[in-house]
């Protein structure tokens, strides 16, 4: 059964309100048809992601539209310099990203170069840089190394997929071409898309993911 628009505002405020890293006070949240746009101001890049993370997990949610703007106090602004030393050190201590990965940084907005051997190190990069203080924006530009493929990769991933308590397995349809993951079909919520694109990555020898799953409610 669809949400109207203002039970679906409602239920993204609440659990804004829920979500402990974010400050709820701070966000403004409009609903229309099922997408959501969220507003107002926040102090890191790290506390915008987490307030579209949790618009994501809401039940009738399509489509999330994030007008958040990232203000900082006086005592937390940095040059780039600054943010440079602080992307660096938190790079080198994060295991899970090689150091083939570098970031760069233009008038807060950082960069990440560089190349992995799995899509989860990809991710990894960007995550660990999230609550660095000033960041203004990430682009992701790490690149996949493309490796030989396994004949059973789609049979991993279904198995996967399978095991989790969050995905209706039944209804994603999984093709695979150079490396590449296209997954299909229908799901209920935007964050049971992305559960079933992390857990899609996490497979040996996929480059990429394509996720064209439709949220149906």
């Amino acid at each position: 059964m669809l949400k109207d628009d203002r039970t679906l505002q409602a239920d993204v405020i609440r659990e804004l309100s829920w979500e402990p890293a974010v400050t709820a006070a701070h966000i403004g949240v409009t609903a229309n048809g099922g997408a959501i746009t969220l507003t107002g101001r926040v102090p890191t890049y790290g506390e915008k992601q987490h307030a579209v993370e949790a618009a994501e997990r809401v039940f009738g949610v399509r489509a999330v539209a994030d007008e958040i703007e990232i203000t900082f106090p006086g005592s937390h602004r940095r040059d780039d310099a600054a943010i440079a030393e602080a992307i660096a050190q938190v790079l080198r201590w994060d295991t899970q990203v090689p150091d083939t990965v570098e970031g760069r940084v233009c008038r807060g907005w950082v960069t990440l170069k560089g190349s992995v051997n799995w899509p989860f190190e990809r991710e990894a990069a960007m995550r660990t840089i999230h609550h660095i203080t000033a960041v203004r924006g990430i682009t992701n530009e790490i690149t996949v190394k493309s490796k030989p493929k396994t004949a059973d990769l789609r049979k991993r991933i279904e198995d996967a997929f399978t095991r989790m308590a969050d995905l209706d397995a039944g209804q994603i349809q999984i093709s695979i071409a150079d490396g590449t993951v296209y997954l299909e079909g229908q799901v209920h919520s935007l964050q049971e898309a992305k559960v079933a694109e992390n857990a899609a990555a996490a497979a040996p020898d996929v480059s990429e993911i394509d996720n064209r799953l439709s949220v149906i409610p």
